[in-house]
């Protein structure tokens, strides 16, 4: 089966559930309106379809390969790689004072969603140069933007985040790579980074690693690190390349999934390096790139389940076996067994709120860009977790149920599907796990009075209220279901926040259940706006498609927004039951 780009759904989702139509012709989009925005989802679309998607299955068998320091890609990526530099999709959302096109952060996204769903691995090395430009942009010297910005921009350079440690992890403060200043005002970053995304090719003429070290001078503790810029080829002022930097890749990871991205551990012997920020203020610097990353990582989670359920869907409508109780064909279709049909439908339910999720987060990005209001800074920092953490533990589930519709035809490698599952595994672990990212949840961004999960209730009970009319006439379950749940996550929101200050124990534990409520809850708002959207187009046509999009919502609030009771009683539970527990081997 050939993946098909699900420009339909993600058109409907920007339309009705997000409202992009606020960013047309804005003050800081003035040239993006609907039209542009529906040709760039169609080349988008034609490029995940007809370019990438034919080079998955072949780049998850052959894999990449180390030569001496070079990494030698997947057969067709080198001309893929080209193809996505030639089309300027680097450019789309970067400023267009450096070659960018300026346009939102919602489209940028919904071309990564495409994009991932058609080859994860190979989108991985464009998500972590966008990491890279946002990076530099927000925090490089306006000689380094200059310099470095128009050429990744332009996808002649590309660039890699290089945090990871040998025994370090995702602990930061433990790392150990040094920066010696040198008499030129550069410095010489010596150490070895480890799970490095597209650390060494050759598809690109230059690559840009954005390296987390220690001064000589640091204070211990992740306040004491510093971000430099520390090129594969050195570059003069102009732009030109010299010699090989002292940085190579010394040995590739041999992974689960993701064959065809190559997991680097890079070594730096004094190789020359520029320092982004103030020293020690690395932290603040990387952050920018994690949070373009984590955001990516979730639309990453939203392509793999969408591609996932793709191919269960067509399998499950070409395979025969048994009666079906729904038509009593014998030697049915498996669609045709309700377990199946059932698995399908959460399939794809989850896939659609996850996206909602995702999308809103980029439209809180987009919103700053348009209007100062803190409020939009707020959403945006209080969603990036939620969006990373949710959708990516959802893309694990909808892959896994994927293999099942397949059967025992799903653990055979030749069918495709375990590669959805094995690539899609890595994602609620890199770019911080998903138990960081519910810690971050519900230690930064819920602060200390909940102002942006406030913000969130209030819009979701501004929703109920104003579609009072028309959510009674044909959604009155669902609207009940929906204010319980939202008053569940308020009660949850105000036991963690009286607990933070005596029970961080209680409140750590909590996490992740925590965020999983704030994933159902918001997926099954957005859901529920886009089948109020699908009621009211009913009479314009395409009445099977609309009316699949309210069947989907009710089987996300059967099976999924239901079980926000049980969040919050286990939020309350806290850690009571893990005191003094041993679990001992013996």
């Amino acid at each position: 089966m050939t993946y098909r780009a699900s420009v339909k759904d993600i058109t409907f989702c920007l339309d009705h559930v997000i409202g992009m139509a606020d960013s047309y012709n804005s003050s800081a989009f003035p040239d993006f309106d609907a039209d542009l925005r529906d040709a760039v989802l169609d080349a988008a679309g034609q490029l995940a379809s007809d370019v990438l998607a034919p080079l998955n299955r072949a780049g998850d068998v052959g894999g990449t390969k180390l030569e001496g320091d070079r990494v030698i890609v997947a057969p067709g990526f080198l001309d893929a790689i080209k193809a996505y530099a030639d089309g300027g999709w680097y450019s789309l959302a970067a400023d267009p004072t450096y070659g960018g096109q300026g346009m939102p952060k919602m489209l940028e996204q919904a071309c990564f969603d495409m994009f991932h769903g058609a080859n994860m691995a190979f989108t991985l090395l464009p998500t972590l140069s966008q990491g890279a430009i946002e990076a530099i942009h927000a925090h490089g010297s306006q000689a380094q933007k200059n310099l470095f910005l128009p050429k990744l921009i332009a996808g002649q350079w590309c660039g890699t985040m290089n945090l990871t440690e040998p025994g370090a992890g995702s602990d930061l403060a433990a790392l150990t790579t040094r920066a010696e200043p040198a008499d030129d005002g550069t410095y010489r970053i010596t150490g070895q980074k480890i799970f490095i995304t597209w650390g060494e090719h050759d598809g690109a003429e230059n690559i840009i690693h954005l390296v987390l070290a220690r001064l000589p001078d640091a204070p211990k503790g992740t306040r004491g690190i510093s971000l430099f810029l520390c090129p594969k080829f050195l570059v003069d002022s102009d732009g030109n390349l010299g010699a090989h930097n002292g940085v190579s890749c010394v040995g590739l990871e041999h992974k689960l999934g993701i064959h065809a991205s190559p997991t680097c551990v890079m070594s730096f012997e004094g190789a020359q390096a520029e320092l982004i920020g103030p020293p020690n203020g690395g932290l603040a610097a990387m952050f920018t790139m994690m949070n373009a990353a984590r955001l990516a990582v979730g639309f990453e989670g939203v392509g793999l389940a969408d591609a996932a359920w793709q191919k269960a869907q067509t399998y499950a409508r070409d395979r025969r076996q048994g009666k079906s109780l729904i038509t009593g064909q014998d030697y049915a279709p498996i669609y045709d067994h309700p377990d199946v049909r059932l698995m399908l439908a959460l399939m794809k339910a989850k896939t659609e709120a996850a996206r909602a999720i995702c999308m809103a987060t980029a439209a809180a990005i987009d919103a700053g860009r348009r209007d100062p209001d803190p409020r939009h800074k707020r959403r945006e920092d209080f969603l990036v977790p939620i969006a990373k953490a949710w959708s990516t533990d959802r893309a694990v589930e909808v892959a896994s149920l994927g293999v099942q519709v397949h059967g025992g035809m799903g653990f055979i490698e030749e069918t495709g599907a375990a590669q959805y599952y094995r690539d899609a595994r890595i994602a609620p672990i890199y770019e911080g796990t998903n138990g960081i990212q519910a810690a971050d949840l519900v230690g930064r961004k819920l602060g200390n009075d909940g102002a942006a999960a406030r913000d969130i209730e209030a819009d979701i009970r501004s929703f109920l209220e104003v579609n009072k009319l028309e959510l009674a006439n044909e959604f009155a379950a669902e609207a009940e279901h929906l204010l319980a749940a939202v008053t569940q996550f308020s009660a949850a929101t105000d036991h963690l926040l009286a607990q933070k200050a005596t029970a961080p124990l209680d409140v750590a534990t909590a996490a992740t259940t925590y965020l999983t409520l704030c994933g159902d809850l918001i997926g099954g708002w957005l859901l529920l706006k886009g089948a109020l959207a699908a009621q009211d187009l009913l009479a314009i046509g395409d009445a099977e498609w609309l009316n699949d999009r309210i069947k989907l919502m009710r089987l996300f609030y059967a099976h999924t927004l239901s079980h926000a009771p049980a969040h919050l009683a286990a939020i309350r539970s806290g850690y009571g039951a893990l005191d003094g527990l041993h679990l001992s081997l013996d």
